[in-house]
């Protein structure tokens, strides 16, 4: 059996105050009013987000490099998608 790796306690409150101040940042971007980049940065926020979350308090950052591209690139797919959704619901009431 492998042993679990421990994240120092320094380590998990640098990663705490990044999400801290990225979330921060989304609510301080959804004030300004940038039209389709309010849902492209909204995006990009929320998916630095997720990665800092499942590379440090999931221990993907301990597994192998290919697991690690696998479960990033599915993250990265998914928010294409729900982008995909915004644009549809956008065009639909524009229209």
């Amino acid at each position: 059996m492998e042993s679990a790796v421990k994240l120092s306690n320094r380590k998990c409150v640098v990663v705490w105050g990044a999400l801290i101040l990225l979330t921060a940042t989304t609510i301080r971007v959804s004030f300004i009013e940038l039209g389709f980049l309010n849902i492209v940065a909204a995006l990009g926020i929320a998916f630095v987000k997720s990665s800092l979350v499942v590379l440090y308090f999931m221990h993907l950052r301990y597994e192998s490099r290919a697991f690690q591209l696998m479960v990033l690139l599915t993250l990265a797919i998914l928010a294409i998608f729900i982008g995909f959704i915004f644009f549809d619901i956008v065009y639909r009431y524009v229209t």
